[in-house]
């Protein structure tokens, strides 16, 4: 399969990594880069805190220096703010690709009228993308959407959400195959997935259940999707990178890793935090990533605790040292989901009446400047 084109950008690898709250900052694209090709986004941010130069907003805005492809994921519920958010980041950040996040599924963000609740109105949502591929024309930089099927089933919104994208002159959409209200939970619906596909001419990315490079092979194939998203597959296995960009080339991937090259991955991936937020900083930002790391590997309760809890680069190596570097990957793991699943929700938090209509134009939504979850 070739590559993934955005418009003017050529990605030689049709994967991309999903942006991911707290976990795919500086550090974590750059290890994944190293594995495969790919684009790989950055944490979701807010328009508003980019406009307003909010400082917690503009120090998520950091990449690495061999970062060549700098591309960013925004969130926001007005268009003249996306619109600006979106010059600011081609202009003065040298960004390559901007994504807009409409499937969010997060309570916070929903309950404001943002993310994944946001594409039911209609008109809103052609604005945003309107404001937003104005912006971004000058710079020559593509932007695309990342939504999901709708709000639940009695309100699916993906296919106007695709013709609406299309019309605004995106160069691409994601969709991720769950309703709001199913948030990480069940089954991702590949069908819809297909039906999006057969209902646009710009490509679709899918995004939903990719937890090895067969799947994403199988996703092509099912769909017909110009290419994959990838997220909680990743978690603790920045190596699927590696291994997608060998399934995509038609080669055989390769064996799976045992336990010593997971310590090295785990190292790799501290040292990498540590260069961007210093030592300190950068152990303890890496103690969420142990228990994904070693899922399904036989090492000690005990043990497991003293790696959540490092805070220098030599307690990292003593601990590292003390695995079984021998022990084959657990292939009870393959396939398996990884990251949040959590369960459906009954009644998804929108703002009052927000079903009511699908206009949406001029309905004064606003949005916190520090929003940074996921989709």
């Amino acid at each position: 399969m070739t590559g993934l084109t955005l418009g003017p950008l050529q990605v030689a690898t049709p994967v991309v990594l999903a942006p991911m709250a707290g976990i795919t900052n500086a550090a974590y694209r750059r290890l994944c880069a190293e594995q495969g090709a790919g684009l790989y986004v950055c944490e979701m941010i807010t328009s508003r805190g980019v406009v307003e130069r909010d400082k917690h907003t503009l120090d998520m805005l950091v990449f690495d220096e061999l970062e060549t492809v700098r591309s960013v994921q925004l969130y926001g519920t007005d268009p003249v703010y996306v619109g600006k958010a979106t010059e600011i980041l081609c202009a003065e950040y040298g960004v390559a690709h901007v994504d807009l996040n409409f499937g969010c599924p997060v309570p916070k963000v929903t309950r404001k009228g943002g993310g994944g609740a946001l594409p039911w109105k209609r008109n809103l949502l052609g604005e945003i993308l309107e404001h937003a591929v104005a912006a971004a024309a000058p710079y020559d930089v593509p932007v695309t959407m990342k939504t999901r099927k709708g709000i639940d089933e009695d309100h699916l919104t993906y296919l106007d959400a695709g013709r609406i994208a299309q019309e605004a002159g995106c160069a691409a959409i994601a969709l991720h195959g769950r309703t709001v209200a199913q948030a990480y939970s069940g089954a991702a619906d590949w069908e819809a997935i297909g039906r999006l596909v057969e209902h646009v001419d710009i490509p679709v990315l899918g995004n939903g259940d990719i937890w090895e490079a067969g799947d994403a092979l199988r996703m092509v194939t099912e769909t017909g999707v110009a290419g994959v998203v990838v997220g909680r597959g990743c978690l603790g296995r920045p190596w699927l990178f590696r291994d997608l960009a060998t399934a995509f080339a038609g080669e055989e991937v390769k064996t799976l890793p045992r336990l010593g090259e997971v310590a090295a991955m785990m190292r790799r991936h501290t040292e990498l935090l540590a260069q961007h937020l210093g030592e300190e900083r950068g152990c303890v930002e890496f103690r969420k990533h142990v228990s994904w790391y070693l899922k399904g590997f036989a090492a000690g309760g005990e043990l497991r605790r003293s790696l959540a809890m490092t805070r220098s680069l030599a307690e990292l190596d003593d601990l590292l040292a003390q695995l079984d570097w021998s022990e084959p990957f657990p292939v009870s793991e393959l396939g398996a989901p990884r990251g949040r699943q959590g369960s459906p929700r009954d009644k998804v938090a929108l703002p009052e009446h927000w079903l009511d209509d699908t206009d949406g134009t001029g309905c004064g939504l606003t949005e916190d400047t520090n929003e940074t979850t996921g989709g």
